[in-house]
């Protein structure tokens, strides 16, 4: 029971999803200044400005290379996985949505009444992956060296 407790003290896990989670807020300020709307549902799509599987991803290998070293094996895999991860968002999931618009526009075409709507912001373009790749680090390392583990957090509020 103590080792399924232990995850909850895991800063890594912690600041990387942090990171990501820092990610879907900023979507909410990205879409007020680009399209001059409030819209709170933006925090639980995918897609969108800035990306955060790939702040998630390079969160938890920044972590990684920091806690075990640049040179480790295990940065080394981490980093094959971002480098995936972060081609498939604005690869293969963005074509996938490209390709949604294509085809819920030839629904409309030839049917008006067509129920067909399939979501077209699963994927990222280059730039948003990128803006999430730099946050990913900028909230982890920070968080890691400067704070530590959740019960850290826990520790400067009750002391």
């Amino acid at each position: 029971m103590t080792n399924f407790i232990e995850v909850f003290d895991n800063q890594l896990l912690f600041w990387s999803l942090i990171a990501c989670f820092t990610a879907q807020l900023l979507k909410l300020v990205f879409n007020l200044a680009n399209k001059r709307e409030l819209r709170f549902g933006i925090i639980f799509e995918s897609g969108g400005m800035p990306s955060s599987h790939s702040a998630l991803i390079t969160g938890v290998t920044s972590g990684l290379g920091w806690d075990l070293g640049f040179n480790s094996s295990t940065f080394a895999l981490s980093v094959c996985i971002s480098l995936i991860v972060m081609y498939d968002a604005s690869g293969i999931r963005r074509s996938a949505g490209l390709q949604a618009t294509q085809i819920n526009i030839i629904s409309k075409t030839l049917d008006d009444n067509s129920l067909v709507k399939l979501k077209e912001t699963i994927g990222h373009t280059k730039p948003e992956v990128i803006v999430g790749a730099i946050i990913g680090p900028m909230v982890v390392l920070p968080g890691i060296v400067f704070i530590g583990s959740p019960s850290n957090i826990l520790n400067l509020f009750i002391n």
